[in-house]
């Protein structure tokens, strides 16, 4: 990391699956006029890219080097793979639990970390995913964790998946976020948690309006906010 990338601020959003913080990352990051990393994106796309090549995924120095080599541009809205807009795919369940089961892989890990940390460029990143503050972003000026009951996040699951048109069963989605959980914090390579300089927010019955506004006010109040105006 050079030294203007060291000067560059940084909010971490961390947080379980369906806890809404890329939802809030994006509106943040939109509001202060800052760049967003969506950490998970890049896991799921290494999912993808596997699926599609047939990497055998227990295979960890071959799942590292398909990281290592995807060609990625996020456009927006749009999440390119050698050119073909992914964004919708890469939510699918099916790619976000082998995402799941390969993050614990310390070579992929490692494989996306230097991607990840390029992310930080002026005027300021906010950065969501699951071990923003306590790996990859270490010195945050602020580290989120965002936490939500599971029954509210499959409900929004649910919801996010009906109206893409895609079927959802509310107690698969259930239990699996109760697995994936149970996968992410238990894992021996940056597992789950909270940084210990963490500031905590349950959105389990908060908007995401309610839960930007409290991110924002928390930044509002830190020494080295410079927050533009709200739109």
């Amino acid at each position: 990391m050079n030294s203007t990338q060291s000067l560059t601020p940084v909010i971490t959003i961390d947080g379980p699956t369906a806890s809404g913080k890329g939802t809030v990352a994006h509106r943040v990051a939109q509001i202060l006029g800052w760049s967003v990393l969506d950490s998970g994106a890049l896991y799921r796309l290494s999912a993808l890219a596997c699926l599609e090549q047939g990497v055998d995924t227990t295979d960890q120095a071959a799942v590292a080097e398909v990281a290592r080599n995807l060609d990625v541009e996020f456009k927006g809205p749009q999440i390119l793979l050698n050119g073909r807009d992914v964004a919708t795919r890469i939510r699918d369940e099916e790619v976000g639990n082998l995402a799941s089961s390969i993050a614990s892989q310390q070579p992929l890990r490692d494989a996306l970390l230097a991607r990840q940390r390029a992310f930080r460029c002026g005027p300021g990143l906010v950065a969501d995913g699951r071990d923003m503050g306590t790996v990859v972003f270490p010195d945050a000026q602020l580290k989120i964790f965002l936490e939500a009951d599971v029954a509210a996040r499959a409900e929004r699951r649910c919801k996010q998946l009906k109206e893409k048109g895609f079927s959802a069963n509310l107690a698969n989605l259930m239990k699996d976020m109760e697995a994936r959980d149970a996968r992410d914090r238990s894992r021996s390579n940056a597992p789950l948690c909270a940084a210990s300089d963490a500031n905590l927010i349950d959105s389990s019955n908060l908007s995401i309006d309610e839960t930007v506004n409290a991110v924002l006010d928390l930044w509002s109040k830190h020494p080295a906010s410079t927050i533009s105006p709200r739109s």
